[in-house]
């Protein structure tokens, strides 16, 4: 019998959570440690870096800013595509092909636990990347220290606004593909061609009329522009479509992506789940020894 003095057992689902938190952070910091890891880390940050020393003499026209100051946010925006969207596709689809999605389903809350260790290590080595931006935006172009602390609130805002609009698209691909190769296809090129058009290393009034309504459809451009917004000061929105920012567009799109994203994904996953199977496992590394051979 228990007696009343006895502590409460853990709840299992908040055990669950506790330990998708802990295995997120342990497998950051394996991610810190691991060389091929670091030496990523060092050359796609350094290419983006550099990006912004060859532009920082050039002016954004008609603005009198740099144009390296307009692109630092457009990259701190892709940073958060390419963290939420490709890089949650192409680890789930990674680990549903290794047979590690079904380990954790073969466990009590196992798929909880793994849903918050992925959105945890998502989170984690986005932030990571917008250190390392906001870092060198500030040893690069001094106008970012007259930034006010309501342009640094906003730019967590849509960060975090960012990854949930992001994220559940990139569990959705991940969960819907057969293979990482297959993943890699669907989250990778459509990023390179939203980018081309979003107005990231460009501003996207140069660019065709036609392409703009396109732009404005997906996440990308409301992610560069909400960054502007954050970053920049009011002069810059004459670089903006209509001359001006477009605050509650913004926030009201990437919000649209997170709460469809999060209806969606769910769902996807669960059917995904259901699927998995030692058979399914061991037929996918069956067709990629065949791919290798």
């Amino acid at each position: 019998m228990t007696s009343a003095t006895d502590p409460t057992p853990p709840d299992p689902m908040f055990n669950a959570v506790r330990l998708g938190l802990r295995r997120g952070a342990i497998e950051m910091m394996q991610s810190l440690t691991t060389r091929a890891d670091q030496i990523w880390i060092v050359l796609l940050n350094g290419i983006f870096i550099a990006v912004l020393v060859f532009q920082r003499d050039s002016d954004l026209g008609g603005t009198g800013l740099s144009l390296a100051g307009a692109t630092l946010p457009g990259l701190i925006g892709m940073n958060i595509v390419m963290g939420g969207w490709m890089g949650t596709a192409q680890l789930l689809a990674v680990e549903r092909e290794d047979g590690t999605l079904l380990r954790a389903k073969s466990t009590p809350h196992g798929m909880l636990a793994y849903v918050v260790a992925r959105v945890t290590l998502a989170v984690l080595n986005t932030a990571l990347g917008l250190v390392i931006f906001v870092g060198a935006g500030l040893f690069l172009l001094p106008g970012l220290t007259d930034v006010p602390i309501s342009g640094w609130l906003m730019l967590l805002a849509v960060f975090v606004l960012g990854m949930l609009a992001t994220m559940p698209w990139g569990a959705v691909v991940g969960a819907s593909v057969k293979s990482s190769s297959a993943s890699f296809g669907l989250s990778f090129l459509p990023m390179v061609l939203l980018v081309t058009i979003s107005g990231i290393f460009y501003p996207i009034t140069g660019m065709p009329d036609w392409l703009h309504p396109i732009a404005q459809v997906f996440p990308v451009y409301w992610l560069g522009a909400g960054m502007r917004e954050a970053l920049l000061p009011d002069a810059a929105a004459a670089a903006e479509l209509g001359g001006q920012f477009h605050t509650l567009t913004m926030f009201g799109v990437l919000g649209a992506y997170a709460v469809i994203g999060m209806i969606v994904a769910p769902r996807v996953l669960r059917a995904m789940a259901r699927k998995e199977s030692g058979s399914a496992v061991e037929s996918r590394k069956a067709k990629a020894l065949q791919g290798w051979g």
